[in-house]
């Protein structure tokens, strides 16, 4: 039983007036909820209904229903008179949890699940198009559905050529330039085409060279091979695309893509071939070990007892930090003395969850977010951190935003905050700091059921938005390549991926209707960060690690945006005991909370392609279990803040850690 009917079954029973209700056999039996098992597509709505029945099969003619969405929350919604509204692909768990007016039993539950797809495809992206082979060269296509909305289908493709005797096309993809002339190429999924023109031209190719010819490498380091194909004369040929492929010599495992670019996850000797025709160039790359792993050693720490602890600031002058909880306060601590960090002060606001925390660049103002207020008016509160030990409220913002804030971030003049119950983002002018007002809204298209915005960074006048069901969103909010400002943001590009599908395996363990989506992003260089967060429908009953928020899955995404228009997925990390929060970067090291995982240091140096975890690209790790904290012994870390030399990790269940890297070790020839 999910977390959300255990609660509504715990609230139903509670007892009046401090007294144990007495109970009376359960009068019934059963609750059939119709239809179950339902398809319906983003944006459908559809109505359910329950049918309580006694003993013998016979129904009540008046029962209390109350509605519960128990998984698939983010993805779709379940009103109090049981209408189903699909927001985004997913299944939806919905439970009925009947009782009858007037008697004091314990409820009967059914369950219906609604199987949310994706619309009917609407374009075909299809990459490589050549539109000139040489002939007797091969080369093969890759193509992918998708829905007006931008969500992955996967309808069967074909592919045909108007002149096979031109060029030949088989199931796959690959073409095969047979003759010189024109053809055209179509391929079809799902209702929709997309075709291309291709002209063979004669092969005129006597020599192809493959370069560099023996080189060494790292695992992890790409290595961008360069093919060039001459005629007779030496004069180049520019229609030269040849085919790539590699084989180990030794043990070991490597890719190549259709560029050339080749990266190894283990060490050996590797092969690289390019192909064209008859032609064939080979090269041998010498691959060591990466070599990176560097000693963790605990500087300092600071547990809470009382509270799990949430996200983490450090103010600008590295001598004071303040650390969020999973309650009603903010903890302002002291840690010029690293070695014994200690609370000064905290800032206490009627919430039960501050999730986030973070001061201006100058270190004079800052915002915490509220959750779960009394009130129902949440907001942000603002600060005055005059006297950095000694944070003061002086303002809040609730005006558009009572619903709940999740995650904010504070750039120059302005706040940028997840608005939990619209989905959208709120952009918040703070240069009058003690009258804070909305500047801006901004929100993606889709069902309010399925929108749902979960942090946000901005970095040179670009918002990253981490938008659950609708991947990577970034916007000009000022940096001035589509016009945007603060109060006009505007659209750069959006990168969406089949959630449902990467993480099949969550489902496996937990059954449908699991937690998934895109999390937080970090721009650094050429690279977008991405971290989702996912955890299965269902926790195990025992083990290490399914205290609180049970065992983490999700996946760090490595996102080239050196054309922003066009980003795309080429590196990922994905721990096996946990999952991926908030990320930190600095230099040619990244900071990962992994949940049960504990602190996570990554090596992103250089260009990055592949695996990342394969390629020995973990520098260290730190487990946070410990037995002096709110939870014992069980890690469950959000994040981590580097910081001069020191990483500053905030764990839910064991509070603060200061932790920095030894020097690298030398390797042993």
């Amino acid at each position: 039983m999910t977390r959300a009917v255990l609660l509504a079954l715990l609230g139903l029973q509670q007892p009046a007036e401090g007294k144990p209700p007495v109970l009376i056999p359960q009068p019934i039996a059963r609750v059939e909820v119709r239809p179950s098992g339902a398809e319906l597509k983003p944006g459908d709505s559809l109505q359910l209904v329950a049918i309580a029945y006694d003993s013998a099969g016979a129904p009540f003619d008046s029962v209390t229903v109350k509605w519960f969405a128990t998984g698939g929350m983010f993805e779709g919604a379940v009103d109090s008179t049981g209408v189903v509204k699909a927001g985004a692909t997913g299944t939806l768990n919905i439970s009925a949890v009947a009782t009858l007016a007037g008697r004091t039993v314990r409820p009967t539950v059914g369950y219906a699940r609604i199987t949310v797809l994706p619309a009917p495809a609407a374009r075909l992206e299809v990459s490589p198009r050549p539109t000139r082979l040489l002939a007797g060269a091969s080369i093969t296509v890759r193509a992918s559905a998708y829905a007006a909305n931008g969500d992955r289908r996967y309808d069967p493709l074909t592919w045909r050529s108007s002149r096979s005797s031109v060029v030949r096309v088989d199931p796959h993809g690959r073409l095969t330039a047979v003759a010189p002339g024109t053809a055209a190429i179509t391929t079809a999924a799902g209702g929709v085409t997309a075709g291309w023109t291709v002209t063979v031209v004669p092969n005129s190719v006597a020599r192809v060279v493959l370069s560099p010819t023996d080189t060494a490498a790292r695992t992890g380091d790409v290595v961008r091979f360069r093919f060039a194909a001459t005629d007779g004369v030496g004069r180049r040929v520019g229609e030269a695309l040849p085919e790539w492929s590699v084989g180990s010599l030794t043990a070991g495992s490597a890719t190549i893509d259709g560029d050339g670019a080749f990266v190894a996850d283990e060490p050996g000797t590797y092969r690289v071939v390019a192909t064209l025709g008859a032609g064939k160039a080979e090269a041998v790359v010498q691959v060591a070990p990466r070599n990176v792993i560097r000693q963790a050693k605990i500087v300092g720490r600071l547990p809470l007892k009382d509270f799990r602890a949430a996200e983490l600031w450090v103010h600008p002058d590295g001598r004071h930090a303040y650390l969020a909880t999973v309650g009603d306060r903010m903890y302002a601590l002291d840690i010029a003395d690293r070695s014994k960090p200690v609370i000064t002060d905290s800032v206490m606001v009627d919430a039960r969850h501050i999730n986030d925390v973070m001061t201006t660049e100058d270190g004079k103002y800052g915002v915490l977010t509220r959750e779960g207020a009394s009130t129902r008016k949440n907001g942000i509160v603002i600060l005055s951190f005059e006297d950095p030990a000694h944070p003061k409220q002086i303002a809040e913002f609730t005006e558009t935003v009572s619903g709940g804030v999740h995650s904010a971030f504070v750039y120059r003049e302005h706040v940028y905050l997840t608005d939990d119950a619209t989905g959208s983002m709120r952009v918040i002018d703070i240069r009058d700091p003690e009258h804070p007002k909305q500047v801006a809204r901004w929100e993606v298209v889709r069902s309010a059921a399925g929108r749902m915005l979960h942090d946000i960074a901005v970095e040179n006048g670009l918002a990253y938005l981490s938008y659950w069901n609708d991947g990577l969103i970034v916007l000009d909010v000022g940096n001035g390549m589509k016009g945007g400002s603060p109060e006009n943001p505007q659209l750069v590009t959006q990168l969406k991926y089949d959630l449902n599908a990467m993480y099949k395996t969550v489902e496996l363990a937990g059954g449908p209707g699991f937690i998934r989506g895109t999390h937080t992003a970090w721009r650094a260089g050429r690279y977008v960060f991405v971290a989702d967060e996912v955890f299965p429908a269902q926790q195990p009953r025992s083990g290490i690690g399914v205290l609180q928020l049970g065992r983490a899955y999700g996946r760090l995404h490595a996102v080239d945006v050196s054309d922003i228009e066009h980003p795309k997925l080429v590196a990922w990390y994905e721990a096996e005991d946990g999952g991926a929060h908030n990320v930190w970067v600095a230099g040619d090291s990244l900071y990962l909370g992994d949940y049960q995982g504990g602190l996570r240091v990554l090596d992103v140096s250089g260009e990055l392609m592949g695996d990342l975890m394969a390629q020995g690209r973990q520098i260290a790790h730190v487990h946070t279990g410990d037995s002096d904290g709110y939870v014992a012994n069980v890690a469950n870390t959000w994040g981590a803040i580097y910081r001069n030399g020191l990483i500053y990790v905030n764990d839910m269940n064991s509070g603060l850690w200061i932790v920095r890297l030894e020097p690298a070790q030398t390797a042993i020839p």
